[in-house]
């Protein structure tokens, strides 16, 4: 498409000049307005006041045109009398200026302009449309675009799309009536990406239809059909003497005068902790912890945290740990942080039962979030830390007030000492890579924390509570800090995404049973690592065998909602196939010091040991049943 000629200054065009010019650049004309709106208006929103504007172009009235060539240098434009082009001029500024006021925030000192409200026509219904999805550039060059201001972006697009000069960029802001077109030619950017601001990415005219929400629609309709009825109903009874069925006794008022669920919604009434309280107080938790970040006053964004809470809406992304319920806040909550981190705003909640965490990009709340985490229980072990933020693999961490000091830790590198971390007076930790939760496993990053009389390993699973990592039989578990149980870590860490984004609030890892192989393999070492969750009712137990020599674990079995390797029930038995250096295969089988024999059978193997270990010849693949018989002579069966 060949950019018209602008050489000319429109005063006054006749509305068939005007119409000829809206008909002809029409697509240029929205693809303008498109680019000037603010992204946070979202896709379909934009594209259908785009439509609008360059539609509105059109001036009331027949008036007679002129055109006042414009001089550059004492030369006029080559084609500086065309009536298109003047015409066109025109019809552009028209735009320009509803894309500006469309982009201005709505307040309560000014009446609204016809371009800050939704638009009256075009109107679609039932369906939301969009322009075709581009490349890695161009999403880039629409999140830069929602950094400028309204002016900022009319410079980049006329500069850009309409290929002016910088002096006749200038003008035209100047005649849309913005006040510094200096400095919103200055923000303008980089003239290299240019190019992509024709990209399919920002046409309004090649559009993708994609339907509403359906299931919100339906309700929609059917609560509307109610409404009407009930409506008409209670009018028919207040009608009847006596004002209908009678007074309403005791009953409360209506739902939506709920003093508890006004109370839920006002950010005056959030419960801030003192920041000293945790020194005092017989419980330390997340109730403890003072408000802090830069936006803990800021009103209007706890306002819109706790409403997107009480009634989150179909753009919102909703997510909660297993086993946490998602809904509103049975009273006034807890603030635990409210501020800026990296390209978010964010709010952290507490209401006893449940941490939530409600993040907004730092322009607009299109793409805000909303993330549920059960905390009941919480002790000063496992509310140490709550994840603020993840981007691009890093993750933020917000310490408990009670830490001193972050060190980051390496588990597969257990000889290497740990790198300390330089926190904010807010206690946010500087980004950490976080483990990937598939693929190659060439590092696992833990975080240590000192505070409270003790240094406690966490590290991140995915969720919004990290989980505390420990070592020790069931009933005595305790911090890792010793060199023999960071090196069972380091070779069991790269099992921990099997239960990653489960609810985790625990992992302890014990080395039940040590095993000598046959024909002189060396020595093997059981372990068991069980991870508890904030449910309590599906807890994941895992055996892993250690053969010598081997850098990393391998899982023997594993099981889930078992009480085997915890406090109520500490003991568990595992086996698998092995092969020795002469090729003979092994059943090797071991458990925990509650066994006084364990069998093997099945598969043609058949065989039985006193003691806790059991090693038997067995055929490639075979399939074995293992079981055992306790101290106190009861039997028992293999983790499964």
């Amino acid at each position: 498409m060949t950019a018209p000629d602008t050489a000319t200054r429109p005063l006054s065009p006749d509305v068939e000049q005007a119409e000829a010019a809206i008909v002809e650049h029409y697509p240029r004309l929205v693809r303008l307005a498109y680019l000037v709106l603010p992204p946070a208006l979202g896709r379909n929103r934009r594209v259908l006041t785009a439509h609008a504007l360059a539609q509105r172009a059109l001036p009331r009235g027949r008036r007679e045109r002129e055109a006042v060539p414009a001089v550059r240098g004492g030369v006029p434009g080559q084609r500086g009398g065309a009536p298109e082009d003047s015409g066109y001029a025109y019809v552009r500024l028209r735009v320009l200026r509803g894309a500006l006021e469309g982009g201005l925030p709505l307040t309560f000192r000014a009446l609204p302009r016809r371009a800050q409200l939704p638009p009256a026509l075009p109107q679609v219904w039932g369906l939301r449309l969009f322009p075709r999805s581009g490349g890695a550039e161009e999403l880039a060059l629409d999140q830069w675009l929602g950094t400028l201001d309204g002016p900022g972006r009319a410079a980049c697009v006329l500069r850009a799309l309409e290929r002016l000069s910088e002096p006749e960029v200038l003008r035209v802001l100047d005649e849309a009536g913005v006040a510094d077109p200096a400095a919103a030619v200055a923000g303008s950017g980089d003239p290299a990406h240019d190019a992509l601001f024709a990209s399919p990415e920002f046409d309004p005219c090649v559009l993708q239809a994609r339907p509403t929400d359906l299931l919100r629609r339906r309700r929609l309709v059917r609560g509307s059909l109610a409404a009407a009825a009930a409506l008409a109903v209670c009018g028919a009874l207040l009608a009847l003497p006596g004002g209908g069925w009678g007074a309403d006794g005791a009953a409360a008022p209506p739902y939506a005068l709920n003093p508890a669920a006004e109370q839920a919604l006002d950010p005056g009434r959030l419960v801030r902790a003192a920041p000293t309280l945790w020194r005092a107080s017989s419980r330390t938790d997340f109730s403890t912890w003072p408000a802090r970040g830069d936006r803990a006053d800021d009103a209007a964004l706890l306002r819109r945290a706790l409403a997107v809470w009480a009634r989150p809406g179909v753009s919102v992304a909703v997510s909660a740990t297993p086993g946490t319920p998602a809904g509103p806040a049975m009273g006034p909550a807890q603030l635990l942080f409210a501020g800026t981190v990296d390209q978010a705003v964010v709010v952290l909640l507490y209401e006893g039962l449940r941490v939530v965490r409600y993040a907004e990009p730092r322009a607009g709340t299109a793409g805000a979030a909303l993330d549920f985490a059960r905390t009941d229980g919480a002790s000063a072990q496992t509310a140490a830390a709550l994840v603020l933020s993840r981007v691009d693999g890093n993750v933020r961490y917000l310490t408990a007030p009670w830490v001193t000091a972050v060190a980051l830790r390496d588990l597969l590198k257990p000889g290497e000492g740990p790198t300390a971390l330089k926190t904010t007076p807010d206690g946010v930790t500087p980004p950490v890579v976080s483990p990937a939760p598939a693929g190659t496993c060439s590092s696992w990053n833990a975080l240590a924390l000192t505070g409270d009389g003790a240094t406690r390993l966490i590290t991140d699973l995915g969720e919004l509570t990290p989980a505390r990592l420990t070592s020790g039989a069931p009933g005595a578990e305790r911090d890792v800090t010793e060199a023999a149980e960071l090196g069972d870590w380091s070779r069991i860490a790269c099992l921990l995404p099997s239960v990653r984004s489960h609810g985790v609030r625990t992992v302890n890892a014990w080395t039940y049973a040590k095993q000598p192989l046959p024909e002189g393999g060396g020595t093997a070492a059981w372990l068991c690592t069980r991870a508890e969750t904030w449910q309590g009712a599906a807890d994941r137990v895992q055996a892993q065998f250690l053969a010598p020599g081997a850098p990393a674990a391998a899982q023997a079995a594993r099981a889930e909602g078992t009480p085997a390797c915890g406090s109520r029930e500490p003991r568990v038995l595992a086996g698998v196939l092995w092969k020795s250096r002469a090729g003979q295969w092994y059943v090797v089988a071991a458990g925990s010091a509650q066994f006084a024999s364990v069998s093997a059978s099945g598969g043609g193997v058949s065989g039985t040991a006193n003691g806790n270990r059991l090693a038997v010849k067995a055929p490639a693949g075979a399939q074995v049943d293992l079981s055992g018989r306790l101290t106190d002579g009861s039997k028992a069966g293999s983790l499964r």
